[in-house]
């Protein structure tokens, strides 16, 4: 593990260690590809940056917390469920989409003649963030609420289910047709970069934007899990349960 109290340590060890430091670097200005050959405290003094708030930048930038795989999905209130894959992996996406497809924009331009695979690989990302953005859109204004609504109507034994849901029911089975594209586009951005390995010669830059794609085909994985396993087979249940009293 590297220490970022090793006076002689560089920009690039530590990117190339662990991807996520090269936001906290992005948003200092500090170079971590190709000048990124410079030691982190000669960088800092360069540029008038606190040495040791840019050590805990870096630090809490590369702390883990995973959750369990154990966790009783199965047993967590609809409503919370809903909230949960909002502010988490609906999040996620929001935050990490721009950023990703501007640096990967950029990255292909300046590399596709020495790696004109990735050509392939930017349109993928793109058809991707489109679909994800839509999708993720639909699902906060139209069926989420509607989920929360039939969730709350079914707890307290509403007398007005049946109609409610008959007259205001939102075609749940229709996510599944943009889960299906997205599981697609994700299959093709693992076999056009070979499952995320970047090549042995690969700059500093192309190594993280491979790992960040990684990072996000783990998050899609776990929200489309907890949607289709979990999430929508409980709305249907209470759709039905409301239809059928």
């Amino acid at each position: 593990m590297l220490s970022y109290q090793d006076q002689n340590i560089t920009l690039s060890d530590i990117v190339r260690a662990d991807y996520r430091t090269a936001d906290v670097f992005k948003k200092h200005g500090l170079n971590y590809c190709c000048g990124g050959r410079t030691a982190l405290k000669e960088a800092c003094a360069a540029q008038n940056i606190d040495y040791t708030l840019l050590q805990e930048e870096l630090t809490t930038a590369t702390k883990t917390i995973a959750l369990p795989n154990n966790l009783p999905y199965h047993q967590w209130k609809v409503n919370f469920l809903v909230d949960y894959i909002v502010n988490v992996h609906h999040e996620y996406v929001k935050q990490t989409l721009p950023r990703l497809e501007g640096n990967l924009i950029s990255f292909v331009n300046n590399h596709k003649k020495q790696y004109p695979e990735l050509v392939a690989v930017e349109s993928t990302f793109l058809q991707l963030y489109k679909i994800i953005s839509q999708h993720t859109q639909v699902e906060e204004e139209v069926t989420f609420p509607y989920i929360k609504q039939i969730a709350n109507a079914y707890s307290r034994k509403e007398t007005y289910g049946n109609l409610f849901v008959r007259t205001l029911r939102k075609p749940l089975s229709s996510v599944d047709q943009d889960h299906r594209e997205i599981s697609a586009l994700l299959s093709q951005l693992r076999s056009l970069t070979h499952q995320f390995t970047f090549p042995e010669n690969a700059c500093t830059n192309h190594r993280v934007i491979y790992q960040k794609l990684q990072e996000l085909d783990n998050d899609l994985t776990q929200h489309k899990h907890l949607e289709n396993n979990f999430l929508f087979p409980k709305a249907i249940e209470m759709e039905n349960a409301l239809l059928h009293p």
